[in-house]
């Protein structure tokens, strides 16, 4: 099974916390604290298994992860059962992102267009990476991975993204 487009992915389930069936989850966003506005998540083994939906009774952040208690899971055999489980929530409880901002998985399928008009492909994905988040853009038989540096990104409108790269990045593509 395939993940649907209307889960995104939070973070990771690292470890229990406690003998009371608390989780310590990694957050990929890296602010644990983004994580504290939900009240239902849905954890999944893998990537290609059924999500199970939970309400979230509690969570705090500890230093650059979560630690969070979920209905249903009281004692810490219940919470290692759920260790490497994947955290997500569903995308219409995501708070709407404010002016100049975005979620990187909405540039997904848009068509990435450089300041001289230049079309460099459709927006097939987005790799997160340590250092930078890229996009693999395809265009026909040709794949890019730009960076989604602010330095590049210059608009995103309903069906493009328009970008300002230097010069050579595309040719260092091919």
């Amino acid at each position: 099974m395939e993940r649907p487009r209307d889960l995104v992915l939070l973070g990771k389930v690292t470890k229990p916390h406690g003998i009371r069936g608390e989780l310590k989850v990694y957050p990929y966003s890296g602010e644990p604290e983004y994580f504290l506005q939900y009240t239902k998540v849905l954890l999944a083994e893998d990537e290609h298994a059924e999500p199970v939906s939970f309400t979230v009774e509690g969570a705090r952040v500890q230093k650059n992860c979560v630690l969070v208690r979920l209905a249903g899971c009281t004692d810490r055999n219940g919470s290692e059962a759920l260790v490497n489980w994947l955290v997500y929530v569903n995308s219409e409880d995501l708070p709407e992102p404010g002016e100049h901002e975005f979620y990187l998985r909405d540039l997904e399928n848009k068509q990435m267009v450089t300041t001289d008009g230049r079309v460099v492909g459709v927006i097939a994905n987005i790799i997160n990476s340590k250092g930078q988040d890229l996009a693999r853009v395809i265009d026909g038989k040709q794949e890019y991975m730009i960076p989604l540096v602010p330095e590049f990104l210059i608009s995103i409108d309903k069906d493009s993204v328009r970008v300002s790269l230097p010069s050579g990045l595309l040719d260092i593509n091919l």
